[in-house]
């Protein structure tokens, strides 16, 4: 008899409408296979696991309450097993002051940041002097915890006070260092440094059009045209990472390389599954096909995650 897989996939988060093309992406390539459903998650999610009773739950939600921990605390206490990175890894990755506190911790180059509190931190000139000698500009300004580069800006001191006031509503907000260089994003898939691929967007930067619009024109470049030795080092990089936050099944890091050094900025749990997502197309360029890769992530599904 077949066994049931429910795909988890639209949600509450920015990244909505992204989600819920790799959950068809992924119910498109697997239907044959299990007995397969896409739900949204809502106030009825547990009544839905319940009554359709899975042997496995795909998590294809992205962004908040899909990718930080909270659903994954659902399917733990339903004792489903589930795809992807558990509650703590999943929580720690979403929140980019904390990720990036462990990747300093175990020497990981990223980017220098400080935190920018609403009711308590004031752009001045004073502020804007102290940002300049410690950071410097032009500098990044994002949110904690969106993915795929929603409300993301690079800011000069002429801009900066206008682009964070349309971050207002996040009640706190990273200033980052701007790193400049060349895009490279790498995916770890279990045990395995699966590969890297390099993106040179069109755009200002790799931002959320460049991610998921074709029309933005980004030039994907696979195999990345670096010595062998640095492509082993972002590889292992990536794979530290990976380890040091306690991340499970597939994730996807993102990396800035600017003379000679990578500088990692973020690392995904729950990476797109879509035709111009990365992760697929790293896989295929290793001749393992998307069926097989969704294939791989459901085998390596578990709970106590």
């Amino acid at each position: 008899m077949k066994k049931k897989l429910l795909i988890l996939g639209g949600g509450f988060s920015r990244e909505r409408e992204i989600s819920l093309k790799t959950a068809k992406a992924v119910f498109k390539e697997i239907k044959n296979i299990y007995i397969t459903k896409i739900s949204e998650p809502g106030g009825n999610l547990v009544a839905t696991l319940r009554k359709f009773k899975p042997d496995f739950v795909f998590n294809a939600l992205h962004g908040r309450y899909g990718e930080d921990g909270y659903i994954q605390s659902i399917l733990e206490s339903e004792k489903i097993k589930y795809t992807h990175s558990g509650v703590l890894a999943s929580s720690i990755a979403i929140d980019k002051e904390i990720s990036k506190k462990i990747f300093i911790k175990n020497n990981i180059l990223t980017p220098k940041f400080k935190k920018f509190i609403f009711n308590k931190d004031k752009i001045n000139k004073k502020y804007i002097l102290r940002l300049k000698s410690s950071i410097g500009f032009p500098l990044v300004i994002k949110p904690f915890n969106e993915g795929s580069s929603v409300e993301v800006y690079i800011c000069n001191h002429k801009n900066l006070k206008k682009n964070i006031n349309k971050l207002h509503h996040y009640k706190e907000i990273m200033i980052e260092e701007y790193i400049g260089g060349r895009e490279i994003q790498v995916a770890i898939m279990g045990k395995r440094k699966l590969g890297a691929i390099e993106l040179v967007p069109k755009r200002k930067f790799y931002d959320y059009q460049a991610k998921y619009n074709s029309n933005a024109k980004t030039k994907h470049i696979i195999p990345v045209k670096i010595k062998k030795n640095l492509l082993n080092e972002v590889l292992s990089i990536a794979f530290k990472a990976h380890k040091s936050i306690g991340c499970k099944g597939v994730t996807r890091s993102d990396f800035k390389f600017y003379k000679n050094k990578f500088y990692l900025l973020e690392i995904n749990t729950q990476p797109g599954m879509t035709s111009l997502s990365l992760v697929p197309e790293i896989a295929r360029y290793y001749n393992i096909s998307f069926k097989n890769l969704i294939k791989w992530i459901i085998n390596d599904s578990s709970i106590n995650r």
